[in-house]
């Protein structure tokens, strides 16, 4: 997905009052500030109350739900015709931000910021998002992600990715 309908994604969805936290690849471009690589898709997280608000919204705009074998009420994807896809992760957090219900987001994993061609996001923070990228078979891209991190924010590289730094 490019920067622009991501930008233009984030201005749409906080003029209608949602509160949407990016995640992913584009979490990652957004902390450092520049995009490093392609993204196929936007990974997004909201309030579950939000979702029919989402879904009504995008729908407006060419966005359909696309069936996946993992899909559920907490995660599915959404897609246009001409294939920009946000990947949406609905959560519920008790009153302590703890996780209630949904994809086990806390309200930790929520408060970052970064900016897509200068426009100011809420993300997942970086010491997050190289959390994330563990506890799953590891590849370049995830390398990628993860270096970049690790170089700007002073952050330990997991043990995962010892094959790719040379340390096994």
């Amino acid at each position: 997905m490019q920067a622009s309908s991501v930008v233009q994604f984030w201005e749409i969805a906080q003029a209608h009052g949602l509160n949407i936290c990016i995640d992913g690849g584009w979490a990652v471009d957004a902390v450092l500030g520049v995009q490093t690589r392609p993204h196929g898709d936007l990974d997004i997280a909201l309030p579950a109350s939000e979702v029919l608000a989402l879904t009504s919204l995008l729908g407006e705009r060419g966005f359909r739900e696309v069936a996946q074998p993992d899909s559920w009420e907490h995660n599915f994807i959404l897609q246009t015709d001409s294939g920009d896809t946000i990947d949406v992760h609905s959560y519920e957090l008790h009153a302590d931000g703890s996780n209630q219900d949904g994809v086990a987001y806390i309200e930790d994993h929520l408060n970052g910021e970064g900016h897509i061609l200068g426009c100011r996001v809420r993300c997942v923070p970086p010491h997050w998002l190289v959390q994330f990228h563990t506890g799953y078979e590891v590849d370049e891209t995830d390398w990628h992600d993860v270096r970049l991190l690790c170089e700007r924010f002073g952050l330990t590289i997991p043990d995962a990715y010892e094959r790719f730094t040379g340390t096994e």
